[in-house]
């Protein structure tokens, strides 16, 4: 966001960047629908946040029977046993540092078994001593494990912990699919960053920015909806449609929409609707692409002092 006062002092840079040099930062945590890419749940925090606190304020959203699909850096005792109280349910990848041996727990199927998680020893940082007292001795969560072998995939081993204990219910490749579905959150970010514009932003005090980006979930969902409405009223997955296209699409009618009467106007809508559902994306499951850049970068250094002491150098060269 642009380098004022205000922004700086809400929204502080990371201690490594010299002064003077770097921009205010906002960290924003997103609940994204899966069914249909709509963003349901947002909170703005300062840069340093960790993802886990910013997780964690938004649980109060989730609705009963949700289930929540997060990556490894969320897989925590006290997540698991909050996402539980709010009658809804998570599928995590397990975090790297929690080594739970094959040996244990009870097997259910091939590579998922059912284990039960301990109380940790000691309280983490981000809980209060109330919180941690507040916790269960024991939890019951289903583990389960796959294997990557498509190429350009960096990750090879992958295991799920899962509160999804029915076997019959959920099967194992159920679960293996749905958590294969977790990347399109990366893309709806991507969405809103790069096509929506919003990795840079305009406003010049704390107040205005968190407006600037409600504004910006706000065209998000309303390409969503549109999507959404285009999708199911000619039979095309909405998932499949394009973001970038209905945006363009969208702005390209909205002469039409607001000059027609209302039986044209909702003719135009209609036909909206047909140009949208027929600008499908090709599904192309488990596709590799080389980690690469095309667009080259500008020759120009960074900047590592301030600009008005840059000046004073240039002038006394």
């Amino acid at each position: 966001m642009p380098d004022t006062v205000e922004n700086q002092k809400a929204y502080p840079q990371p201690s490594t960047q010299q002064p003077g040099c770097g921009f205010p930062i906002a960290k924003i945590g997103v609940i994204f629908n899966l069914v249909t890419g709509a963003a349901v749940a947002l909170d703005i925090d300062v840069l340093n946040t960790h993802d886990v606190k910013l997780a964690r304020k938004l649980y109060e959203f989730l609705n009963p029977l949700d289930v929540l699909l997060e990556d490894r850096a969320f897989c925590a005792y006290a997540d698991m046993v909050a996402i539980k109280k709010l009658n809804c349910d998570a599928v995590f990848r397990k975090h790297q540092n929690r080594k739970t041996s094959i040996r244990k727990g009870k097997i259910v199927g091939d590579c998922d078994k059912v284990v039960t998680w301990y109380k940790p020893k000691r309280c983490p940082s981000c809980l209060s001593k109330d919180e941690f007292d507040a916790l269960p001795q024991t939890i019951v969560v289903r583990e389960i494990y796959y294997y990557i072998v498509i190429p350009g995939f960096r990750t090879q081993r992958v295991s799920l912990i899962t509160t999804l204990l029915d076997i019959t219910t959920y099967p194992t490749l159920k679960i293996v699919q749905l958590y294969y579905k977790r990347w399109q959150v990366e893309l709806d970010l991507r969405h809103l960053k790069t096509a929506l514009g919003m990795d840079f932003l305009r406003c010049k005090t704390p107040s205005m920015v968190r407006k600037e980006i409600y504004v910006y979930l706000l065209a998000y969902n309303l390409l969503r909806s549109l999507m959404w409405s285009a999708g199911i009223t000619y039979g095309t997955p909405p998932n499949r449609l394009s973001l970038q296209g209905t945006s363009h699409h969208l702005i390209n009618f909205i002469p039409q929409l607001l000059t027609g009467g209302d039986a044209k106007r909702q003719q135009i809508y209609y036909t909206l609707l047909k140009v949208v559902a027929h600008k499908a994306v090709s599904d192309r499951p488990a596709r590799n692409e080389p980690r690469v850049r095309k667009r080259r970068p500008k020759a120009y250094p960074l900047m590592t002092k301030p600009r008005n002491e840059g000046s004073k150098q240039l002038q006394t060269a």
